[in-house]
């Protein structure tokens, strides 16, 4: 087992338990034998006032997943199978505790709360829906006891819907499935650069001019034309809907109105409120804008309008003024802002931020209600209002500046950018969606140190809770933001509430299988990155090859057929390297020990192109740093293509490429409109030989002999993928060498993306 893990083979791992949970319950005691079967048209009880809607909600869940049409109790002092009960003087902790009861007389969920019972309803939920599951066939649930409660009161996910907008019922279906991870916080990022989404009757314009942007790039596939601009903002009518939904599941809908910087579309609705009196376009790129809040007595009173509306939308104790990521560029320039600034006894223009972010939490708390914001005038040394919860997403250097926020007297909520940051793409499989460097795992998001590190006792109790951020400036559409979330959003949940002693990579792994069993009931289209099957291919002799197979995880049963069929949970077992012919179509899925499909099919072809050609995926980056994944306009047929990019540099290494007998190659590319804000201070502009440019494949580095030149003058307004050709010329003994293949002229003017090379003989 020992050598197996150490070079990368997926293996099998004991048998999960019967009660396979996701989070793990705080305490449970299985009994020694015995168990309860619940059947189609099994009774259902409540007890206690509110629990009905809970109760009916379970019943559908049922239903939908397990296929059990369970019922409710009609007859008094029957003997229900299950019975929903809130007792104000229950053994559980405290509104969100919980118990649940399994012997011969039937289950008994016991709760303080309402909040509490559908925590625990959940539970029961998955104790309906083991590991194997059949849907329709009575579930026998194992005796036992189960004592729960959450390690922390704040369990998030930040839905950003300025960047890219979502329905209400997409939004919806997120409430739903956060519920059942026992998430209750969704912190909705609903103002932004790119588009205020957020109707305020007082200031129209906000949404009649700063929730459009023009169509640039892959907007336009949404819109249907690039002259038809990318529109949306959600109507009191619908915040009230969707803080009612998520009332009803015990999410809590925390706003954010993020300022004085991500404002553009504000000030583009209202030129008064920045620093400049001219009034921009909303923002079509992504990135830092420069464009702040002018933070003057009228803007004051402006923000203080949008915070009276924001509250009676919102009734959450919460509320976020966000205060990252504000370039001063526009205020150090401003006569006006450095005389402000100078008349309030400030040195910086840090200070002046916190002086205005001060003025907004003032009149927050003044009504009852507590500021939220990001840690990033910590990071620059200002200090943030005293009452104001810190979301810290700066997670480098052991968590410094979270320490820094919790020795300051704030709480603290941690959303690390490295691990928590659901945007980011999560492997270097050719097939990975998009998202920006770098990957952050399944693991890496379970292993998130929630305490900071050289945190006291006393210390740590200033952290609140754990938050997850979906930033959609790349994820265009739900299916991408499911991607996404699932099944990451089980490490998370884990984090926020499972106690630290439960911490245990081998044991959440043994618990995934039954988790993604009930989100494939669910219909939620999560991603398998992590236990997808990645393919290392080599020559071997007499024209055949060897192939290794792996996994992120290292967990499951990778099983492979040779003969074009799909592996099924009987296929070959992977166990040692292989060595196959040419001309065989390799597939392979990944299982688990109950004969789950973890991973979906992967093909890797084995023929006489298989070396000589390269994605980008496999490619290096010339710069050395991490690449973006980016999206591709989608084909007429086929799926959408994704590259890896090193956006701004449009250079890539193939090392060690084998170049005996090469005479021609090919290369498939795309050009994208530029909407990188933050990375064209950095574009590296390279001298083109021609007036419409070229890629250029070199031999050694990126300054040794050129093998190929390719002119790109036919690509001139062509969209989407165009194959470029040359003959190759092979300098003097040319074996293997390394290769630097990149694009010339300026990628701001259209930043190009390398998807495929490939040599011939």
């Amino acid at each position: 087992m020992t050598w197996l893990a150490t070079t990368g083979v997926a293996v099998a791992v004991p048998a999960t338990p019967a009660w396979s949970l996701m989070p793990l319950p705080a305490r449970m005691q299985p009994a020694a034998a015995g168990s309860f079967k619940i059947a189609d048209g099994a009774e259902v009880a409540v007890h206690g006032a509110d629990l009905q809607p809970i109760a009916d909600r379970f019943m559908q869940l049922v239903a939908n997943t397990r296929g059990l049409r369970l019922r409710m109790a009609t007859t008094a002092g029957a003997h229900p199978a299950i019975t929903f009960e809130v007792d104000p003087h229950a053994d559980a902790a405290g509104d969100a505790g919980y118990r649940i009861a399994v012997n011969d007389q039937g289950i008994r969920v016991i709760a303080r709360t309402p909040r509490g019972i559908f925590y625990g309803s959940v539970t029961l939920w998955q104790l309906l829906t083991p590991p194997g599951w059949t849907r329709g066939a009575p579930a026998d649930v194992a005796d036992g006891i189960i004592d729960d409660q959450p390690r922390f009161a704040w369990r998030a996910l930040l839905l950003d819907s300025g960047r890219h907008y979502q329905g209400t019922a997409d939004i919806k279906k997120l409430i739903d499935w956060m519920s059942l991870s026992k998430l209750n916080v969704l912190l909705w990022h609903v103002t932004e650069d790119q588009g205020w989404r957020l109707e305020i009757p007082k200031y129209p314009e906000l949404t009649k001019v700063g929730a459009c942007r023009k169509a640039v790039g892959l907007d336009a596939e949404l819109t249907g034309s690039a002259d038809k601009p990318y529109c949306g903002y959600y109507t009191e009518a619908e915040v009230r809907d969707i803080v009612r939904y998520a009332g009803e599941r015990f999410v809590d809908v925390v706003p954010e109105i993020d300022l004085p910087g991500h404002s553009q579309a504000a000030i583009a609705a209202y030129p008064w409120l920045g620093v400049t009196g001219q009034r921009p376009a909303v923002w079509t790129e992504w990135g830092v804008s420069p464009w702040l809040l002018n933070p003057n007595e009228k803007t004051l009173r402006f923000v203080d309008d949008v915070l009276d509306e924001v509250m009676r939308l919102f009734p959450s104790k919460y509320i976020s003024l966000g205060g990252d990521e504000a370039d001063k560029q526009q205020w150090n320039a401003s006569s006006e802002v450095r005389a402000q600034m100078h008349r309030l006894g400030l040195s910086n223009m840090d200070q002046l931020q916190g002086w205005f972010i001060g003025q907004l939490a003032d009149h927050l708390v003044k009504n009852g209600r507590t500021p939220v914001g990001w840690d990033d005038e910590l990071v620059a040394g200002a200090t943030l209002p005293a009452s104001q919860v810190v979301m810290s997403w700066h997670g480098d250097d052991d968590e410094r500046v979270a320490l820094q926020a919790i020795r300051q007297g704030h709480d603290v909520v941690m959303t690390p950018q490295e691990s928590l940051y659901f945007d980011h793409y999560q492997s270097d499989l050719p097939d990975e969606w998009a998202g920006p460097p770098p990957a952050a795992t399944l693991r890496q998001a379970y292993d998130t140190a929630v305490i900071p590190h050289g945190a006291g006792a006393g210390e740590a109790q200033r952290i609140i809770g754990v938050q997850a951020g979906l930033w959609t400036e790349q994820m265009a559409t739900f299916a991408h933001d499911q991607h996404a979330v699932f099944p990451r959003i089980t490490a998370l949940s884990e984090l926020g509430w499972s106690p630290a002693g439960a911490h245990d990579w081998n044991g959440f792994l043994q618990r995934m299988p039954a988790e993604l069993a009930r989100y494939r009931a669910l219909g939620i289209d999560y991603a398998d990155s992590a236990f997808a099957p990645a393919f290392h291919v080599a020559a071997a002799t007499s024209g055949t090859f060897q192939v290794e197979l792996s996994n992120q995880t290292g967990f499951g049963t990778i099983r492979y057929t040779t003969d074009g069929s799909a592996p099924t949970n009987r296929s070959a077992p992977y166990v040692r390297p292989l060595t196959l012919p040419g001309k065989t179509s390799l597939k392979a899925a990944t299982f688990a020990p109950d004969g789950f499909e973890l991973a979906a099919p992967r093909t890797q072809a084995l023929d006489e192109t298989t070396l000589l050609a390269r994605d980008s995926s496999a490619l290096a980056t010339c710069s050395g740093q991490p690449a973006s994944r980016l999206d591709g306009r989608r084909p007429t047929q086929g799926p959408r293509p994704v590259y890896a990019v090193d956006i701004g540099n449009a250079c890539w290494l193939w090392p060690q490429a084998s170049l005996d007998g090469i005479g021609h190659v090919v290369l498939t590319v795309e050009r994208m409109a530029w909407r990188f804000g933050d990375e064209a201070k950095d574009a590296v502009v390279r001298h083109k030989a021609s007036t419409a440019g070229e890629f250029e494949i070199h031999a050694g580095s990126c300054s040794g002999p050129l093998l190929a030149s390719l002119p790109l003058a036919h690509a001139a307004g062509t969209t989407g993928q165009i194959h470029l050709d040359a003959d190759v010329a092979l300098p003097m003994g040319t074996g293997v060498r390394d290769l630097c293949i990149f694009a010339t002229g300026d990628p701001r003017d259209g930043q190009w993306a390398l998807a495929r090379m490939a040599f011939s003989k």
